[in-house]
């Protein structure tokens, strides 16, 4: 993509409802870790992207580090980016570090890119430290594949027991595994069977709809998962998130 692409992507990601709920809802995961990350974690952000995730990943002194396969977004500076400490180019599934040298890998929206994502997994569980936490999260169920899956070039939408059996695969045992975004499930799987039916002649992306009053009330209603999370695992929803540490 132009760096002038990742410029509005980086707007995006700093203010549409789904990425600011994503970050509410990791901030809240990666309080509730057991036994928490020391401070001054080295923290591996795989698919960095604009680096709109990275503050979160830095807090409590943590050292996050960005990884993402494209030369424009690295060099782009803005809000999203104060949280990592360092950047780096290169590929998820052949990562340019040694093994062991991350406290913590997060892949958040990253795995349903890639051609072979269960070689990633493998990655992620290479450079992680034996005590190491992954966080993952990617787009789920297949019923609700639609416009923004393709805008997104994914490969795949992934159901519960498709992505335990590709983070078991490759070496972790699974904490945790539930679905997020349940609330809006309903609502987005009827917006994506009508768009099939009549697909939009000019609409380029679903992040398009809407204006700023819809965003501040799907914000609202999305970020509202958020403490629910804290206490149960949701059985329905439009994405996927896991928790994972090296199996023994």
């Amino acid at each position: 993509m132009e760096r002038a692409t990742y410029e509005v992507e980086a707007d995006v990601e700093r203010r549409h409802w789904w990425f600011q709920g994503r970050r509410r809802i990791l901030r809240r995961f990666l309080a509730r870790l057991d036994p928490p990350l020391r401070p001054g974690a080295r923290v591996l952000d795989v698919g960095c992207g604009t680096g709109a995730n990275g503050p979160v990943l830095a807090e409590n002194g943590r050292f996050a580090v960005g990884l993402d396969a494209s030369p424009v977004p690295l060099g782009l500076r803005g809000d999203g980016e104060r949280g990592h400490a360092g950047r780096v180019r290169g590929d998820a599934g052949a990562q340019p570090f040694a093994d062991r040298s991350f406290d913590m890998v997060v892949a958040l929206d990253v795995l349903e890119h890639l051609d072979d994502d269960a070689a990633a997994a493998r990655e992620l569980r290479r450079v992680l430290r034996p005590d190491g936490v992954l966080v993952v999260f990617v787009p789920a169920l297949r019923l609700l594949w639609g416009l923004q899956d393709d805008v997104s070039h994914h490969r795949r939408r992934y159901g519960r027991e498709e992505l335990r059996r590709l983070i078991a695969g490759a070496g972790f045992r699974v904490e945790r595994l539930t679905f997020f975004n349940s609330v809006l499930f309903l609502p987005i799987l009827a917006a994506r069977l009508a768009m099939r039916v009549r697909p939009p002649k000019t609409l380029r992306s679903e992040n398009e709809l809407g204006g700023a009053v819809s965003n501040a009330v799907l914000g609202g209603l999305f970020s509202s998962e958020a403490p629910i999370l804290e206490r149960v695992d949701l059985p329905v929803g439009v994405s996927l998130a896991c928790i994972a540490r090296q199996a023994a």
